[in-house]
């Protein structure tokens, strides 16, 4: 399974990440209402750990299943493997890209975050499907998140790898979301945009890529 590169919402979340609600039920309402990928990103206070991080990634892989969304579980290569995840995204304090590509194997997606130019080649280089460029914007779903670059290093790497696939993150909305679209990138991955909506499916519509964005991409 490799990246698919068209306009992808890409969903990040984490069993504390829905607030008051069924972390599960949030991960359903996500994949009913249209997401592309959903990436399991299990870290924090209170993250599950052991029996209970394998019953909730097994949980949501299930879903993923259901709605033929790709499953990609953030930096636990070894729970990823484990249970055979679609794929594995890595951060740059992460073991090393070509190390993660040689134990998941050729056929699975492997995504790493990247902040410049320089790291994405890099990343290129040593097997990632994709890059997760950011933060966009500014963020709180991320407390060591770096300052906020704007979409300018989106179209910087777009200059130097037009075939890399990127995807924006970070503080990302509806409001804001067009920005990112704009800049050519192959999706863009909220966190907050989805969990905390009212309602999940028409948050999801108002960030897919404006009409004349699709037919121009």
């Amino acid at each position: 399974m490799k990246f698919s590169t068209k306009s992808s919402i890409y969903f990040i979340m984490g069993s504390k990440n829905s607030g008051v609600r069924d972390p599960l039920q949030v991960v359903e309402a996500a994949l009913r209402g249209g997401i592309n990928h959903f990436q399991l990103r299990e870290k924090g206070d209170g993250a599950l750990t052991g029996s209970a991080l394998l019953e909730f990634a097994l949980h949501c892989q299930r879903l993923c299943r259901e709605y033929s969304v790709p499953f990609i579980i953030n930096d636990q290569v070894e729970l990823a493997c484990s249970i055979g995840a679609d794929g594995v995204h890595i951060g740059q304090d992460d073991a090393a890209t070509q190390e993660v590509r040689q134990l998941i194997g050729a056929d699975k997606i492997l995504g790493v975050s990247v902040h410049s130019v320089e790291e994405a080649k890099i990343a290129s280089r040593e097997g990632a499907d994709y890059v997760g460029m950011g933060p966009i914007f500014g963020t709180v779903s991320k407390a060591d998140a770096k300052k906020p670059a704007g979409v300018k290093e989106i179209l910087a790497v777009k200059n130097e790898l037009p075939n890399l696939p990127i995807v924006g993150i970070g503080g990302i909305t509806a409001e804001n979301a067009h920005q990112v679209w704009q800049a050519g990138v192959s999706g863009i991955a909220v966190i907050t945009a989805i969990t905390e909506a009212a309602d999940i499916a028409e948050r999801i519509q108002l960030l897919q890529v404006p009409c004349k964005e699709e037919h121009r991409t």
